[in-house]
């Protein structure tokens, strides 16, 4: 185990599963050593849950790290926001005694999620003869949007006519294309629907490359936070059962606006199993039965959607291609306590694909779909871990478990997650 893999001024968690590995909560306990979070790409369609004591938070918007009362967390230019969605969120945690506002900024050069987007993801999903399995956020129609050069960003609403004309022009693009999917037009809304709040956007816009470039520069530490995990990034994920972003690590200097050189160090956040929702293939899912264990000892849920999802054994071979893409320097693995009462556990070391063995990560979901499994077995514990607060505290058997999984995805370990509070971590060997 080396916790140095998490040392560095500037440090990337990302995910490297298919979300919903347990970001949220690395992030949590990453940002007490850190001045400044910022989520780099992304939208509402990620929900990170965070426990603190008896209060469970889950926030789709809102960097993980604004859980931390002297923390400054900012949104990067990657990141498309549903500003309702935001200050829903930012308002829900002032209610609950945390006050985001002068902590968050949000970049002037980021792009706006409407309803019109959120009408146009609906209708197009609903004509699609193979379902991707969206959210229905929008966030696909706003990445659109900004990559047809017909988006508005954060900078158009600080000046109300132009963001209104802006925004005139989209809903005018938004009604043609759902007359062409079929769709109500009048779905796409109005200007003053999607104006609804950009009034409060002056009191949170911000040049985030600036502050973070400004903050390394006074020795200050950074933390830059993916959303969704390694295998949904548009390019190097199952395509097309992807997000509609580069989920990776390369994409965290482009969305805050910073230089590549300026990353020291890439933290992979990875469950101690494999866990899928919405659409696409699983090749290490559980038969049914084992999956419904599985998804109510972990709690399985979508933290955005409700849906449940796709559990399976941890699949090496999607870890060890995260771990190229993403350069990583260490591993935070998450939810080993979910496996506590397992007699065994397989874990999948390779694809067969028409008896050839040794296959990478395919480039297609429709290999990935065919692909078999290459397993091993090694022996569960059969303890349960969630008290233990160093590696020695773990049953052998556990720590063999850890030890291989570090073997096949070629990157070291630097922190394990024991259960969902933020004291149920190891960080020490």
């Amino acid at each position: 185990m080396n916790t140095s893999a998490l040392g560095g001024a500037c440090t990337v968690v990302v995910g490297c599963q298919w979300g919903d590995e347990g970001k949220g909560k690395v992030v949590d306990v990453l940002a007490s050593d850190v001045d400044l979070i910022a989520r780099y790409q992304g939208g509402a369609n990620a929900g990170h849950t965070v426990h603190v004591g008896d209060q469970h938070i889950v926030l789709h918007q809102v960097p993980s790290g604004i859980l931390h009362r002297d923390k400054r967390c900012l949104l990067g230019n990657g990141v498309v926001i549903d500003l309702a969605q935001f200050f829903d969120e930012v308002d829900h945690l002032a209610g609950r005694g945390v006050n985001p506002l002068g902590r968050i900024g949000v970049c002037t050069r980021a792009h706006v999620v409407f309803p019109y987007h959120m009408a146009l993801d609906h209708a197009a999903e609903k004509a699609a003869t193979a379902k991707i399995g969206t959210t229905g956020r929008g966030i696909g129609p706003a990445y659109e949007s900004k990559t047809g050069r017909r988006g508005v960003r954060i900078a158009d609403l600080l000046d109300t006519r132009r963001g209104e004309a802006r925004v005139a022009q989209g809903i005018a693009w938004a009604r043609d294309r759902l007359r062409q999917l079929g769709a109500d037009p009048a779905l796409a809304g109005t200007v003053g629907d999607a104006m609804a709040v950009a009034h409060r956007v002056p009191a949170v816009a911000a040049d985030v490359g600036t502050e973070i470039s400004a903050g390394l520069a006074a020795g200050k530490r950074v933390l830059l936070e993916g959303a969704q995990g390694t295998a949904l990034d548009v390019d190097h994920g199952t395509y097309p059962f992807v997000t509609s972003s580069n989920t990776t690590a390369g994409a965290a200097a482009v969305g805050t606006g910073i230089g590549p050189t300026t990353i020291d160090s890439v933290v992979g956040v990875v469950k101690a199993y494999t866990t899928r929702v919405g659409n696409g293939p699983l090749p290490t899912a559980f038969d049914p039965p084992m999956d419904e264990r599985v998804r109510q000892l972990g709690g399985e849920f979508g933290a955005t959607t409700g849906r449940p999802r796709r559990c399976g054994w941890f699949d090496a071979v999607v870890v060890a291609y995260a771990a190229r893409v993403n350069g990583l320097t260490g591993i935070a693995l998450t939810k080993l306590d979910v496996l506590d009462t397992l007699p065994e556990i397989r874990i999948a070391t390779g694809y067969r694909l028409g008896g050839r063995g040794g296959m990478p990560f395919p480039a297609t979901a429709s290999e990935l779909e065919r692909v078999e499994p290459v397993y091993e077995t090694v022996p569960g514990w059969q303890t349960p871990t969630t008290e233990a607060r160093r590696l020695r505290d773990l049953p052998r058997n556990a720590r063999a478990y850890l030890d291989r999984l570090e073997e096949l995805a070629g990157t070291p370990i630097a922190m394990i997650s024991v259960g969902t509070r933020r004291s149920q971590v190891i960080r020490e060997p």
